[in-house]
């Protein structure tokens, strides 16, 4: 799929540089940073379920150890 961003100029000039230095583009940084944000939101979706589960499964067992 074909986008279009804009990007401020110092974060334009950052990716420039680390692409640079990488010895690889812009675009190609982009998808791996894109690829890292979509991967950060599923664990934290993960880690909240897991904690809403904790906390209506095992809701006795925390007010008791609250209380203890």
């Amino acid at each position: 799929m074909a986008m279009t961003i804009r990007l401020p100029a110092e974060l334009d000039s950052a990716l420039e540089e680390i692409a640079r230095q990488r010895h690889t583009s812009k675009h190609a940084l982009i998808v791996e940073a894109a690829g890292l944000a979509v991967e950060r939101y599923a664990r934290r979706t993960e880690i909240d379920a897991g904690l809403q589960f904790v906390m209506s499964h095992d809701a006795e067992l925390l007010q008791r150890l609250e209380d203890a």
